[in-house]
């Protein structure tokens, strides 16, 4: 059924000119299938380089609003509109404007796990890879992050002699990965180590071997000379980290990490999505030229 549904896909990306991005937590089926899988920007930022008219992603709302911000030119497809993401639905660009009112010198940097309109209003984005760089790139000694109060925490250890306005937003599926869950783990496993994601709550990051984004974890894991790890993110990432590393062992560090909105898409809805072409994304122009700015902005900040 699978094998069938996989092939009318294939057939209809060609006939739209249509490339399928899949975030690294989806669904182990359409990680396999798609074109580009990896974090939510780059596969953005690397549609943005193809020739498709078609981007579809499979992912969450933001996601798909990135790509529409990055390729004003192409047409984006959600195929679950109903896949948002609790983090960045805590905060709205009416409430970031009531914080900016408050601390109006302070530049406003925004994890890109946000919608369009958050970042429209932020002065400068971030990824969960380069927010320390991000931040260390600024003047100013004040600066507030939204919306996730975690990955702040986690980038503040580094950088001292700033001061950060947080926005308590959070992720609730790394937060519901608790210190008790990891020790456990640690306990089964005493020859692993531990890896997680700076949206893990500081008290976990705390304990782990290694703090990174996941297409961090990729690069980590498979350079290690170590043969077993407990993995602090979200489950679909163990799809690729066995693929590229067969002789390891990856555990997740939680039965609790799995995010109900990143599994919604199925092979169904991505099919069914090309029939149809729909449903599309759109960002309106005032809004995308004013994210796309604070993007810049962050594209801007050496890598080195």
């Amino acid at each position: 059924m699978n094998d069938s549904i996989k092939q009318q896909i294939r057939d209809l990306l060609k006939k739209h000119n249509a490339v399928l991005l899949a975030h690294n937590y989806m669904r182990d089926e359409v990680q396999e299938i798609a074109d580009i899988t990896g974090d939510s920007l780059a596969l953005s930022m690397e549609a943005a380089k193809t020739r498709a008219d078609v981007i579809v992603f499979c992912g969450v709302q933001f996601m798909a609003e990135s790509a529409a911000i990055l390729s004003p030119d192409k047409k984006v497809l959600l195929p679950r509109p109903d896949a948002g993401c609790p983090m960045a639905d805590m905060v709205t660009a009416e409430e970031l404007e009531a914080l900016k009112a408050a601390h109006p010198a302070a530049p406003v940097v925004t994890y890109v796990n946000s919608s369009a309109e958050v970042k429209a209003h932020s002065d400068i984005c971030c990824t969960s890879a380069n927010a320390l760089k991000v931040v260390r790139s600024l003047r100013e000694e004040e600066l507030i992050f939204v919306p996730d109060r975690n990955l702040g925490r986690w980038v503040a250890k580094f950088v001292p002699e700033k001061r950060f306005i947080f926005w308590e937003g959070f992720c609730p599926t790394h937060e519901r990965m608790t210190v008790e869950a990891v020790l456990k783990k640690k306990a089964e496993h005493p020859d692993a180590l531990f890896v997680c994601h700076p949206e893990s709550a500081p008290e976990v990051s705390a304990l782990a071997d290694h703090v990174c984004s996941t297409s961090g974890m990729y690069d980590w894991c498979r350079q290690s000379p170590a043969k077993k790890f407990i993995i602090g993110t979200e489950a679909g990432i163990l799809y690729k980290l066995r693929l590229e590393n067969p002789g390891k062992e990856f555990i997740l560090a939680s039965p609790a990490l799995f995010c109900p909105n990143m599994k919604l898409t199925s092979l169904e809805d991505v099919l069914h999505s090309l029939q149809t072409m729909s449903p599309v994304v759109t960002v309106s122009e005032e809004v995308r030229v004013k994210a796309r700015a604070a993007l810049d902005q962050m594209l801007a900040v050496p890598r080195d």
